[in-house]
């Protein structure tokens, strides 16, 4: 009978001060290794955005070879995904994108004809979406 009553006693669970030991070691290492990954989710972002903004340069790049000359500055980006309706209408238009991409901060990239950093500027204002910054909210241009 002893054993019966012990084999009951062991199959009830764990104590309340085992599970307050498991949650303070989950909560330790959450504390380690949280900031870690959040500055990761940083970095992960600016990376997009470059590769983002590589694709919208090949696409300005073709779009000059097609045309003779890159959208202007008030045609913008939107050239690219829909034949420009102002300004100097290109003959050879084609689709150059689907479709127009936000940054990852949800912000419509920038374009800047002429550019200060080259012929023409694509840029990112980053997480901060304001000129200058630094860290997540440095700015992430064609330039870079």
């Amino acid at each position: 009978m002893n054993q019966a009553l012990i084999a009951r006693r062991s199959s009830r669970g764990f104590t309340l001060l085992e599970l307050m030991v498991v949650i303070v070691i989950i909560g330790v290492l959450a504390a380690l290794i949280a900031p870690k990954i959040l500055n990761r989710v940083g970095e992960a972002k600016q990376t997009a955005a470059k590769a983002d903004i590589s694709n919208l340069m090949n696409a300005l790049k073709m779009y000059k070879l097609d045309n003779g000359r890159y959208p202007s500055q008030d045609q913008g980006l939107a050239a690219l995904a829909a034949k420009p309706t102002s300004g100097t209408i290109p003959n050879n238009w084609k689709s150059y994108l689907d479709k127009l991409p936000d940054d990852p901060w949800h912000n419509p990239y920038q374009y800047a004809n002429p550019g200060v950093h080259g012929e023409i500027d694509v840029f990112s204002f980053g997480a901060d979406g304001q000129l200058g910054g630094e860290g997540d909210d440095a700015d992430i241009g064609s330039w870079q």
